[in-house]
């Protein structure tokens, strides 16, 4: 896939603040440096500080001003002092990407109570808490959300009861928010990705070359995604040529989940695909 900036002009998002959690690396660090391409100032926010230097780095050598603070998107003080800290440092939040989340895999039956509220907290709770804070800052620029959420908040997956309970939720506040925001001009969407290369979710997943290739198979376009083709979604999302889409679910999985979650049950749940 070609760069974003060989698509849409360098300065789309000069002068603007994009505010990502969870950004330190994977989808969420890809999606930022999409953006830094496009000329945005980025905000970001994760649990470790050493991630967030290296993802400042990479931002920082495609030209944008960064800024990062330290905050776990379940402690609602910490992120909100990490969303005040970057309007103190960049200007006021234009957009925000509620990345964070949370997945390991596990069956129902062993899956402890803690372990389901870790990813329910991360995810969901998550999720509002990063839209409550930086409800203010969005409705002075009239800006938007996009929310990250996943497959199984629309197709069952083996071994994903918690994740799925989690961005199930997370779409229906994408909803909730678009209906209640929308008249203060606040724009809000998801992106639902699909298995994307070299990602944390994908090695804690996908187990085995062997069984890659299966999941790939099963992919009608053939492929596993990259950060790339999310971050491209994210910028098409925020930008003007989106400014009369709000409350949708873009997928951008390859149309993985169109022949629904059977080659993951059964490679799961130890069968032959």
């Amino acid at each position: 896939m070609p760069d974003v900036d060989e698509l849409f002009s360098k300065d789309l998002f000069r002068n603007k603040t994009v505010f990502v959690t969870g950004g330190g690396s994977g989808i969420n660090l890809g999606i930022a440096k999409s953006f830094a391409r496009v000329g945005a100032r980025i905000g970001l926010c994760g649990r470790t500080q050493e991630r967030l230097d290296g993802a400042t780095g990479e931002l920082r050598a495609l030209g944008a001003g960064v800024f990062t603070q330290v905050a776990d998107v379940r402690d609602y003080a910490a992120l909100e002092a990490a969303v005040e800290a970057a309007r103190a440092a960049l200007g006021p939040i234009d957009v925000l990407v509620a990345g964070a989340a949370g997945n390991f895999p596990a069956a129902a039956e062993k899956l402890s109570a803690n372990g389901f509220k870790a990813v329910v907290d991360i995810d969901l709770l998550g999720s509002f808490n990063a839209a409550r804070a930086a409800f203010a800052q969005l409705k002075e620029t009239r800006g938007s959300i996009i929310f990250i959420s996943a497959g199984q908040a629309h197709v069952p997956y083996a071994f994903q009861a918690h994740v799925g309970a989690a961005k199930a939720g997370v779409e229906m506040l994408m909803k909730d928010l678009a209906l209640e925001w929308g008249r203060f001009g606040i724009r809000v969407n998801s992106i639902v990705p699909g298995p994307i290369e070299g990602t944390e979710g994908v090695k804690r997943l996908v187990a085995s070359d062997a069984i890659k290739e299966k999941l790939t198979h099963a992919i009608p376009l053939g492929r596993f995604g990259t950060v790339e083709d999310i971050g491209g979604v994210a910028v098409f999302l925020a930008s003007p040529l989106a400014s009369y889409v709000t409350g949708a679910t873009l997928v951008a999985d390859g149309g993985q989940n169109l022949p629904g979650s059977g080659v993951w049950a059964s490679l799961a749940l130890g069968g032959d695909a």
